[in-house]
C-alpha cells in the first residue's frame, strides 16, 4: 500500500515539475489574441514571418548593402550602426542597413526549432525577398554575432564581408585555449557561471531557471549592472547625467 501511495506522489511531483518547466504557448503576432502587426515581414520557407526595418538609402542607390543582427534584450529598432553614428552620415556613405526581429523576438515567429544554420538561412533569405543581390554585408552585434558565424559557416558565399560587434563567445568553443576561456568564464558575476551551466548542460531548464525566485538567475536579465565592466561603467556615467536614467543591457 505504501508503494502504491509513493508512486501516486511520484508521479504527481513528475508532471508538476514537468510543468513547471514548460514555457508558455508563444503569442504570434496577428493571431487571435496576440500582438498587432506594425510593420513589414517576409514570409519565409517554413511559412514563418521575419519582421524587417530599413535604414539610410534606398537599397538601389546604395554603395553597401548590410544587414544588421541585434543583440539578445534588442529588436530591430535598435540598429547601434545607425543609431550610434552622427545623423546623416550613413546616408553620406550610401548605406542600406535592414535590420530584424531575430525569431521569437518583435513581430518575427518563433522558431522552434532554430539553429546556427536556420538563422543563417532566414537572413539569406530575407536578403534575397529584399533583392539585396548576390552579396551583402552582415553586422552581429552582442548575441547577434552568433548569427553572424552561422552565416560565416553555412552561406559564405554570400557575404562581401561580416563584422562582430562586441561579440558574446561561447565558453566550451574548442578552438579557444582552455586556459582564456577558463579565466572569462571567472570573470562574470556567479550568478552568470551558474546560468550558463544551466543554459549548457541542461538547456530544458532554462525557462524554469529565469523564472524560479530560489536562486539568482541571470544578470543579463535582471539588468544588473554587475555584468559591465568598470571601463564600461565609466562609458556609461559620462553618456548619462542623470541618476535616473537606465541604461539597457544590450548583450
Amino acid at each position: 500500500m505504501l508503494i502504491k501511495i509513493a508512486a501516486i506522489l511520484l508521479v504527481g511531483f513528475l508532471a508538476l515539475a514537468y510543468q513547471a518547466i514548460q514555457p508558455p504557448p508563444p503569442r504570434t503576432c496577428g493571431s487571435p489574441g496576440g500582438p498587432p502587426i506594425t510593420g513589414p515581414r517576409i514570409k519565409l520557407r517554413d511559412g514563418r514571418h521575419l519582421s524587417y526595418k530599413e535604414h539610410g538609402v534606398p537599397k538601389q542607390l546604395a554603395n553597401k548593402k548590410i544587414v544588421f543582427i541585434h543583440a539578445f534584450g534588442s529588436s530591430k529598432h535598435d540598429a547601434v550602426i545607425v543609431s550610434s553614428l552622427p545623423l546623416g552620415l550613413v546616408e553620406e556613405l550610401g548605406a542600406y542597413i535592414v535590420s530584424f526581429d531575430r525569431p521569437g523576438y518583435g513581430e518575427s515567429d518563433p522558431d522552434p526549432h532554430r539553429t546556427a544554420k536556420s538563422i543563417a538561412l532566414d537572413v539569406e533569405e530575407l536578403a534575397d525577398n529584399l533583392e539585396l543581390g548576390p552579396k551583402f554585408y552582415v553586422v552581429g552585434y552582442s548575441m547577434g554575432g552568433q548569427s553572424v558565424w552561422g552565416c560565416l559557416k553555412y552561406i559564405p558565399h554570400r557575404l562581401a564581408g561580416a563584422t562582430l560587434m562586441t561579440p558574446v563567445v561561447n565558453y566550451w568553443w574548442p578552438s579557444f585555449p582552455s586556459n582564456l576561456s577558463t579565466m572569462a568564464y571567472k570573470w562574470q558575476p556567479k550568478q552568470d557561471q551558474w546560468a550558463l551551466r544551466v543554459f549548457h548542460y541542461l538547456p530544458w531548464l532554462t525557462h524554469w531557471w529565469l523564472n524560479q525566485k530560489w536562486f539568482p538567475t541571470s544578470s543579463v536579465v535582471e539588468n544588473n549592472p554587475d555584468v559591465f565592466s568598470p571601463q564600461d561603467l565609466q562609458i556609461i556615467s559620462n553618456m548619462v547625467d542623470d541618476s535616473d536614467i537606465q541604461v539597457p543591457i544590450k548583450y
